[in-house]
């Protein structure tokens, strides 16, 4: 959506202006106002609005994020290690086809025979120190399985699925990010409408102040100086109305993107902004354990600390020997469509790398260091997230509390506000308490709002900081 970018000057430089020439001056700005309020409601597209709850919001959010989509394919390439790993139990085929020229002795005697074309004749000795060119092409299918690597296979595969389940706890991560971020952008978007909803009742308040005003200076009973007060204070609402159609356009694309969706695709929320006003229904102790046990922070930190003990034996492997089969068919012949010789070999290999320069100590140091690691910071994500866990158990408590007092501070000054617009209508009280009211209840209106967004936010925090937050949990539903 596009919106209309709108700069209005309230008054201009020249503040000493006798009279009734304040309010020939202010006048024109006014009106220039409510044409910019008008410009700014034209601006934005009538366009029909997709309705979105909550919920559905978030399944879209899974299906449509590009970090969803990314943990994904993480665990897709991790599944396709451990596919890579199994295949060392398998063994390895390789053809090659070669094609061979030379009139060394050696050569053309050891191709005659392998072609099966030796004969009575090739024991004369002019041919066979000084013998013709020979050609031989070689097809050969080599096979070679491993019977012994001291588990470096088994390993491997051990390895690859402490990764494929580390990259499953990403993806949980992920989708818990994902959901805490839509459930923030989406009621974040119904703060700004009801903040736009309080500058719009602010400005009508305002608007009506003005009237009243000019009917008391009117009728003798006040000065030129509370009208022109009373129309500063609405065109400072209708700046704050500006400000919030605005706050409201950047809400609903933020919103957007954490959805996964085009900036400009337009939805009509209907899960309202209230607060059920709930405190944690377990203790603090009882959250701290939940997050030990779900939080995939925890779990990837202890499963790295598994792949680094196995990556350790993994390259301690390295000091041991291989045994190998290895079983060769091939066919020599001296051009490529004729019959030729068919041979085939078997042979058990035994590989023992006796030095290869401290490679496999440094290996093994490195693991062992990596394991050292791992373990370092699985305790730093512990306290990490124990923290995180009481703040969000705190803030929680601290956000319930603020909704019941912001919520009877608002009652209240709407009664206040009522009060002193009756006694400022009837001369008892001045222009500077009506404003004074004005801008209280505003505020008041405002403090609640963000109670109740910060208590539903503070809800889902926590099942977040515990590890429990998914589509089906109750801060979603």
């Amino acid at each position: 959506m596009r919106y209309a970018t709108v700069t209005t000057t309230l008054l201009g430089s020249k503040w000493r202006l006798p009279g009734r020439m304040w309010v020939a001056r202010l006048r024109p700005q006014v009106i220039s106002m409510r044409r910019a309020l008008a410009l700014l409601v034209s601006a934005t597209p009538l366009v029909a609005q997709e309705a979105l709850t909550l919920r559905q919001a978030v399944d879209l959010a899974l299906r449509s994020n590009p970090l969803v989509a990314a943990a994904d394919a993480g665990e897709k390439e991790a599944e396709a290690r451990i596919h890579q790993s199994r295949s060392g139990y398998l063994p390895r085929l390789q053809f090659s086809e070669s094609l061979q020229r030379s009139n060394n002795p050696v050569f053309v005697f050891s191709s005659l025979l392998t072609q099966h074309q030796f004969s009575e004749g090739s024991f004369a000795l002019g041919p066979l120190n000084r013998p013709d060119a020979l050609n031989n092409y070689q097809s050969r299918l080599t096979a070679e399985q491993v019977v012994f690597d001291a588990r470096q296979t088994s390993r491997g595969v051990e390895a690859a699925r402490f990764v494929r389940r580390m990259a499953g706890e990403d993806t949980r991560r992920s989708q818990s990010d994902v959901i805490l971020s839509v459930l923030r952008t989406y009621f974040g978007v119904a703060l700004a409408e009801k903040n736009l909803e309080v500058a719009q009742q602010s400005s009508e308040s305002a608007q009506a102040d003005v009237e009243r005003a000019q009917f008391i200076y009117r009728s003798g009973r006040s000065t030129q100086a509370d009208v022109l007060a009373v129309r500063v204070h609405l065109a400072a609402m209708r700046e704050q109305q500006i400000r919030a159609w605005n706050e409201l356009a950047v809400a609903r694309a933020t919103l957007n993107d954490a959805l996964g969706v085009s900036l400009d695709r337009v939805f009509e929320l209907t899960t309202p902004l209230e607060s059920s006003a709930a405190v944690p229904e377990a203790t603090l102790e009882q959250y701290r354990r939940l997050a030990a046990e779900n939080r995939p922070e925890m779990r990837q930190a202890e499963l790295a600390q598994r792949l680094a003990h196995t990556q350790q034996q993994i390259a301690g492997s390295a000091y041991w020997p291989q045994v190998v089969f290895q079983g060769i068919v091939e066919a020599d012949r001296q051009n490529f469509y004729s019959k030729g010789g068919a041979n085939w070999l078997t042979a058990v290999t035994l590989r023992w790398n006796l030095s290869n320069g401290g490679e496999a100590k440094a290996r093994v140091e490195q693991a062992r260091f990596a394991q050292s690691r791992a373990e370092a910071l699985r305790k730093r994500a512990d306290s990490a997230i124990q923290l995180e866990v009481r703040k969000a158990y705190l803030d929680l408590r601290a956000a319930a509390q603020r909704v019941e007092v912001a919520s009877a501070a608002a009652a209240e000054a709407e009664e206040a506000h009522r009060i002193i617009q009756n006694r400022h209508q009837a001369g008892l009280t001045t222009i500077t308490e009506l404003l004074r009211s004005e801008t209280a209840l505003a505020a008041a209106r405002a403090r609640r709002l963000a109670a109740i967004y910060d208590h539903r936010v503070a809800a889902a925090a926590l099942e977040h900081a515990a590890g429990t937050l998914a589509a089906d949990t109750a801060a979603v539903n």
